[in-house]
């Protein structure tokens, strides 16, 4: 028997709830349970203000958390209070087997700050929940980027460069992704031109051959100039990039893949994937229409993984 996939709801005020309501008939068509971490007084109300019929086989099961009134594109305690419930529950009923992976739709970090959530988002807080170093991973099949670091100030960044801990990033990043080949993003302009620039490439240096060292085919080159990593000639060879920082990575990633991209955790005794967007408050519950291909992409590498492990 096929385990479901546990789908945390994420800001209700946001346009997760109408994702995986209007694409839930065609998971369910390509043989894909999932199950969603709502209660029912909470679907029915989203549901009404979207104007959309609750599928009949639409599983839920209620978080820990209470209902509230939704106000759609608004921040709040209560909404943020729910989407970490939701979560939290999803993860839980993984952990546990119960389920084979957990799909996590778009919260607001504002909310969960408000909220007195002490996490900046799903990946910092898997990583308090099983003391682990998960690595996030996004993209799609075209292309894959790692972030050394993610959501902390740019200032803050060449601090965080250190060779042990860039090394072992390397390793567990080829390891977890599935990688044959890994760009190694510089990070000054023109990859520091030797010292003219900046001499942080020295340490990306030093971690890169140490990482290779431990794999028998090397596959880790750089620090590559950044501005040259993502050209139509480099994205022929690499498929895998690590970026050293959010931006560095990601404003490639979305100009080029955006609508079809995932996040994914790993290093991590779970699996999880989830969309790459945000909330998009601008639009929720106005009937604005909705790219769904993030989010079926997302549950779809769910599924594919969990199929493989059976």
């Amino acid at each position: 028997m096929t385990l479901p996939l546990a789908v945390s709801v994420g800001d209700l005020n946001g346009i997760g709830i109408e994702i995986a309501l209007r694409s839930h008939t065609l998971l369910c068509g390509r043989g894909i349970s999932p199950l969603y971490l709502i209660d029912r007084e909470m679907l029915e109300q989203a549901a009404d203000r979207l104007g959309l019929t609750i599928p009949e086989d639409f599983s839920i099961l209620s978080p820990d958390a209470a209902p509230f009134e939704i106000d759609p594109g608004r921040v709040s305690t209560e909404a943020g209070a729910y989407s970490f419930a939701s979560f939290k529950t999803g993860v839980e009923l993984t952990a546990s087997g119960e389920c084979a992976a957990i799909v996590t739709l778009p919260i607001h970090k504002k909310s969960w700050e408000l909220a007195g959530i002490v996490y900046k988002g799903h990946t910092d807080a898997l990583r308090d929940f099983f003391d682990r170093e998960a690595i996030m991973m996004l993209g799609c099949p075209e292309m894959y980027v790692g972030l050394y670091t993610e959501h902390i100030p740019l200032r803050q960044v060449p601090a965080a460069l250190e060779k042990e801990r860039l090394s072992r990033f390397l390793i567990d990043f080829y390891r977890q992704s599935g990688a044959e080949e890994v760009a190694v993003l510089g990070l000054n302009p023109h990859a520091g031109d030797h010292g003219v620039l900046g001499d942080e490439e020295s340490i990306i240096e030093q971690a890169i051959a140490q990482a290779n060292q431990f794999i028998q085919n090397h596959p880790f080159t750089g620090p590559l100039v950044p501005d040259i990593a993502f050209t139509p000639a480099m994205r022929r060879r690499f498929r895998h990039y690590v970026a050293l920082y959010h931006d560095q990575g990601l404003i490639p990633l979305k100009a080029l893949h955006f609508e079809e991209s995932i996040n994914v955790s790993l290093n991590l005794p779970i699996l999880r994937t989830s969309v790459d967007h945000g909330t998009a408050f601008d639009i929720a519950y106005r009937g604005a229409p909705l790219n769904l291909q993030s989010y079926l992409n997302a549950v779809e590498y769910a599924a594919v993984r969990n199929r493989r492990r059976g």
